[in-house]
């Protein structure tokens, strides 16, 4: 079987184990059905995310124009403290900084590789955590913007980490943690004006990925200096597709690229 098109990040649906669906144009692959088979990779050019052109993807599926003229790849995208649609003051499009910055956000720790502190919105719960690779998650504090979760998040970050090790996360060298505790113990470095949205019955949520083998060393996947790749799938985890040689390719990553994928 063949399919061609330009990569997104994979959907997900919660489960156990967790579903993956790869999207493009005119076709869907359920990838959990493709465990144990031969995947061969071939590259074949981009397409933006944003202007459909065959141009070079500069970062996050978006040539070089479209990630520094959308709304959607703005600063306050991965830094939410500085999200100002609240305010009323544009970025670079209100009306979508609206959308997207005013509506309820969760600031939350998932246990990928160690205990780190994030951002979601709410409508993306958990769906953020199963793309970081996470196994474990809880909600600390649910507000009705982003920059109230923005300012939460640079208040806990000087108490808990707030990157994943990818490396860890794939090999599967995670030890589970009191994720309530955890929360707990840094309730106090809550900013004052969020105390009142803390959550204080929260549960812990697991999550299972489908992997048949983790691997023990780690060889990343770069397209444009191996434009054609072949191995067996023995596993999905976060946005990454694990191969039976230790190869590990991070679907997200290479969003905008377009590829011929061949299955046997």
């Amino acid at each position: 079987m063949q399919y061609q098109g330009a990569l997104t990040k994979m959907q997900t649906e919660i489960g156990d184990p967790i579903q993956y669906y790869l999207i493009f144009e005119s076709d869907f692959i359920q990838v959990n059905q493709l465990l144990n088979k031969k995947i061969q990779i071939e590259f074949v050019g981009y397409k933006c995310l944003a202007c459909g052109e065959n141009k070079k993807i500069f970062r996050q599926g978006y040539c070089y124009d479209d990630f520094y003229n959308q709304p959607q790849v703005g600063d306050w995208v991965m830094r939410p403290e500085l999200s100002t649609a609240h305010l009323g003051i544009e970025d670079r499009d209100l009306d979508f900084e609206k959308k997207a910055q005013l509506q309820p956000h969760i600031v939350y720790l998932a246990n990928s590789s160690n205990v780190k502190v994030g951002v979601t919105r709410k409508s993306q719960v958990p769906t953020r955590w199963i793309d970081q690779g996470a196994h474990e998650a809880i909600e600390i504090v649910e507000v009705p913007n982003r920059y109230l979760a923005g300012i939460t998040e640079v208040a806990l970050k000087e108490q808990v980490a707030d990157k994943t090790n990818w490396r860890t996360m794939l090999k599967n060298e995670v030890v589970d943690e009191d994720l309530i505790a955890f929360k707990n113990k840094i309730k106090n470095f809550v900013p004052d004006e969020v105390k009142e949205y803390f959550i204080e019955n929260g549960k812990e949520t697991q999550l299972h990925f489908p992997v048949l083998r983790y691997p023990d060393k780690l060889k990343s996947l770069n397209l444009e200096k191996t434009p054609e790749f072949s191995g067996i799938l023995k596993g999905i985890k976060g946005q990454y597709l694990i191969f039976e040689d230790n190869t590990v390719f991070n679907v997200r990553n290479n969003e905008g690229y377009v590829v011929s994928l061949t299955i046997s």
